[in-house]
């Protein structure tokens, strides 16, 4: 099919993720200090939606504690820069088997099964404008760690979201996920227009070449919104590819940590350059009041506020 440049494209930075990156950049955030205001930051120098995760402010690890959820976005909420909050729901889906000639019991240390009310419960607490929604169950790198999101999970959590008037970002990490999404949506699960964010290049999904891309743009409703992104040194090419097959751009430290080969990103540095590649192509880069519109959300105060 021929391209349709996005010329007014939005700009997603990802803050600072689950992955074990903490330890190989001191810019990586950890505290719900740090990762508000590389959140804020990252909304001065462009973004118009930050997509949050937490971690142990001790250890860098990943975390799903409604506290350090609540702390963050009461930080960006408080700040004098606007921005739509973005917070993920994927946590709580891990399982690590045991050996390959013993996979059970599972590997208690590496697994973090939970029920859906609980993997949402931060969602409900804090309502942001977008809560992600892994739309499938997913092998990654490591040999016996498995992402699990069954299609009862989804059903149960995706309905939660639209309760909750919180609208999901749909991780789709292959053809399948969209698949399942799009599903979601006829049985009045999800809502249409969707929002759908295309992640390229994940061990073991979609790779990142550009013949599996455009199969995954073109798999996307038409009358959807969607984002895409890649890891590492594709990060800025996979932001040029959205924004030309016609669609939006995120960038940001949990997707990759570097600036240039050798040189330490910050998330404003990475929206930054992803600002300049999208104007340089001739395009505009819309704030966080365009992006609401566009998507149809309305920016809330969590529960209980005042």
């Amino acid at each position: 099919m021929p391209l349709t440049m996005n010329r007014d494209v939005f700009i997603t930075c990802a803050v600072t993720g689950s992955g074990s990156t903490q330890d190989r950049s001191p810019h990586v955030p950890r505290s719900p200090e740090a990762i508000a205001k590389s959140a804020i930051d990252a909304a001065k120098a462009g973004a118009a939606i930050v997509h949050c995760h937490v971690r142990d402010p001790e250890t860098g690890a990943p975390s799903r504690l409604p506290a350090l959820y609540r702390e963050v976005t009461d930080r960006i909420r408080d700040a004098e820069v606007d921005v739509v909050l973005n917070l993920t729901a994927g946590m709580g889906g891990d399982i690590t088997f045991g050996s390959t000639e013993a996979p059970l019991p599972v590997n208690e240390a590496g697994t973090d099964m939970i029920g859906a009310a609980e993997r949402v419960v931060h969602i409900a607490e804090c309502l942001p404008e977008l809560c992600t929604l892994d739309c499938g169950t997913m092998n990654f790198a490591e040999a016996d760690y498995v992402m699990t999101n069954t299609p009862g999970m989804l059903r149960a959590m995706g309905q939660m979201m639209t309760d909750l008037g919180v609208k999901p970002e749909i991780e789709a990490f292959d053809t399948g996920h969209l698949w399942f999404a799009k599903q979601l949506v006829k049985e009045g699960i999800l809502t249409s227009p969707a929002l759908v964010q295309l992640c390229m290049g994940v061990p073991w999904g979609a790779p990142n070449d550009l013949n599996t891309f455009m199969a995954m743009v073109n798999n996307v409703p038409e009358d959807w919104q969607w984002s895409a992104f890649s890891l590492g040194r594709d990060q800025m090419p996979y932001a040029a590819a959205a924004m030309l097959a016609g669609g939006n751009i995120r960038v940001g430290l949990e997707d990759n940590i570097y600036l240039s080969k050798g040189v330490l990103a910050t998330n404003a540095q990475l929206v930054e350059k992803a600002v300049t590649i999208a104007e340089n192509m001739g395009g505009r880069v819309i704030g966080p009041e365009a992006v609401r519109e566009k998507l149809g959300l309305v920016k809330r105060a969590p529960k209980g506020a005042a």
